[in-house]
């Protein structure tokens, strides 16, 4: 029986690349590409067993799209696929009823067994593979007042220097608040801590 997979994703480059690795690593599977939510959301009424979601996509995000791909597709399982890591992103993820995670530079071996092991496990062997991807309860990050204020100019786009100028701050200050921040938010760049922020609503 053919296994219908969704690939949603922004880059015709990585949608090339990923549906090389499934096309090759799985058998009998039938791969329908998207450039977006809206387009994936019109592109077939046919069943879809599976969905393959980059959650950074213009417009309407894949977070926010996860619920109208399981209203669309109810009996389909998800699995993230992102240049975004970092245990609050997965946890969020799941919580919005994502079935997996996997980040974009992983090997191909790690990107199928992730996608097997949804395709083929039930919901107890699921919860447990969440939680080799996260750890303790899922909660909100604890940033100081400071690191709040430096949080929301960066994700307004502004530099440290600017940061400095309108909090009355040292560059070299603003940069270890911002380093601090990133690590609490557990991402590696102001982009990856944007994105975050915003998504378990740390800034509006």
């Amino acid at each position: 029986m053919t296994t219908r997979i969704l690939l949603i994703d922004d880059h015709a480059l990585v949608r090339s690349g990923i549906g090389m690795v499934v096309s090759a690593g799985l058998t009998d599977v039938e791969i329908i590409e998207a450039d977006s939510l809206a387009s994936a959301l019109i592109c077939t009424e046919a069943s879809i067993d599976l969905v393959l979601l980059d959650i950074q996509l213009e417009a309407l995000n894949g977070l926010e799209g996860i619920a109208l791909l399981k209203q669309k597709w109810p009996g389909s399982k998800i699995v993230v696929i992102s240049a975004i890591q970092g245990t609050l992103v997965i946890q969020e993820v799941i919580a919005r009823g994502a079935q997996g995670f996997v980040h974009k530079s992983e090997q191909p071996a790690r990107i199928l067994q992730v996608i097997n092991q949804v395709l083929t496990t039930g919901p107890k062997s699921q919860q447990m593979m969440v939680q080799e991807n996260t750890v303790s309860a899922s909660r909100k990050p604890t940033l100081t007042p400071r690191q709040y204020q430096v949080l929301d100019l960066l994700c307004h786009g502004l530099s440290n220097k600017m940061i400095g100028r309108k909090l009355n701050l040292s560059e070299h200050t603003v940069r270890g608040h911002v380093q601090a921040t990133l690590q609490v938010l557990q991402v590696s760049s102001r982009s990856e801590a944007a994105f975050t922020a915003r998504h378990l609503g740390l800034i509006v």
